[in-house]
């Protein structure tokens, strides 16, 4: 990757500004194909991965505060399916591709065109045999021959899926769920036996999110991304990534609609005076800003070790943070803006569409497990 970004860029403070330039020019309802585009051929995409290059050992990391001002400039839009669109592909399928690319071939030319926003991709994980969390479980196959890869099976729910020029899919190689049963393979939506349909939700229309069906695709070799069986551990330790954009994102929604949910306070009256000088309305609301500002700081303090070191018990952190600051902060603003939460795009609509950052890249109940997991490691920073 470092050999797709300059040096001497742009400030990280800049960065926002330049994103929200980049995206100035689109009309509200822009597809996520149309923002991923003007994103890359602004270099804002390519401009999120660390001028310094990656730690020893590691791969290209993706630099938090760059991800965090991307996030940030897109959630400004309102448009909360295309902003899931855009950090799964920027947070998950770019570091994993990045990560494998040689220096010529279809997965160095993937990577080329996503990053310059020719092209998208959907990170195609979760799978139509077994339920989001049990990756170990999934039944897409890929038998891996000398005369190339045959591809089987189904995905669900799949971020982008609808709108993607290529299909980054996890699949098994041989039976077992062990972790060196699965392999990441490139697809182009346009191959034979490649089938995509929307998934059917009245929620984030603009993630173009889709069911995937595998009927015997054939591929050549070299459309295997990373070396067979290492699919699981390269997701693993690419996984982080996405749960820090994750909780970025709940940063940048809940203070969007904090920010509008007091402007409505100062507008509306109750007992002659505005709604935002009851202390019961102002207490509620400052403890939303608590939460936020909370969680703010946990991503400031964690986004370099899970980016640039992997830290998994870090990036879990996170996961459950956003989850557990984003419905209750959400609900509080919904309950505050009264009747107008209902409107069409309101805060109610938003804090259903937000369910998702509880559910994606891992249930809040199944990553507080892992949190759990690590309680020593954890309480002995707490200590130090």
């Amino acid at each position: 990757m470092p050999d797709l970004i300059e040096t001497g860029r742009a400030p990280t403070a800049r960065h926002r500004p330049r994103a929200a330039t980049a995206l100035a020019a689109l009309p509200a309802a822009a597809p996520v194909s149309e923002v991923w585009a003007a994103l890359g051929e602004a270099g804002v995409l390519a401009d999120l991965y660390d001028p310094a290059g990656p730690a020893p050992g590691t791969t290209a990391a993706v630099d938090p505060a760059r991800l965090a001002a991307l996030i940030g400039a897109v959630d400004a839009r309102g448009d909360n399916g295309v902003t899931l669109s855009v950090l799964v592909q920027a947070a998950g399928a770019l570091p994993v591709l990045a990560a494998c690319a040689p220096a010529t071939g279809p997965v160095r030319q993937a990577l080329e065109e996503t990053l310059s926003g020719a092209a998208t991709v959907a990170l195609a994980a979760t799978d139509s045999a077994a339920p989001g969390s049990d990756l170990a479980g999934l039944g897409t196959e890929v038998d891996i021959s000398a005369d190339g890869l045959l591809l089987t099976g189904g995905k669900r729910w799949i971020t982008t899926a609808c709108a993607a020029d290529r299909l980054l899919v996890l699949a098994r190689h041989r039976p077992g769920r062990h972790f060196t049963s699965f392999t990441w393979v490139l697809v182009p939506a346009t191959a034979p036996g490649v089938r995509v349909r929307p998934a059917g939700s009245d929620l984030l229309a603009g993630s173009a999110t889709g069911h995937v069906e595998l009927d015997g695709v054939r591929l050549p070799p070299d459309h295997i991304v990373g070396r067979p069986g290492r699919g699981m551990a390269l997701f693993a330790r690419h996984m982080g990534t996405e749960r820090l954009a994750g909780a970025l994102w709940t940063v940048a929604l809940t203070s969007r609609v904090l920010a509008d949910t007091r402007e409505r306070l100062t507008r509306r009256h109750g007992d002659g005076r505005p709604l935002w000088h009851h202390d019961a309305v102002r207490q509620r609301y400052a403890a939303c800003l608590v939460q936020v500002r909370q969680l703010r700081a946990l991503c400031e303090s964690l986004g370099d070790r899970v980016t640039r070191r992997q830290d998994l018990a870090a990036a879990a952190l996170l996961k459950s943070a956003a989850g557990l600051v984003a419905d209750p902060v959400l609900a509080a603003c919904a309950q505050l803006q009264g009747a107008d939460g209902f409107a069409r795009d309101g805060a109610q609509t938003i804090r259903a569409e937000a369910g998702v950052l509880g559910i994606g890249g891992g249930v809040t109940e199944v990553v507080l497990a892992a949190v759990a997991d690590h309680a020593d490691t954890l309480l002995t920073e707490l200590r130090s």
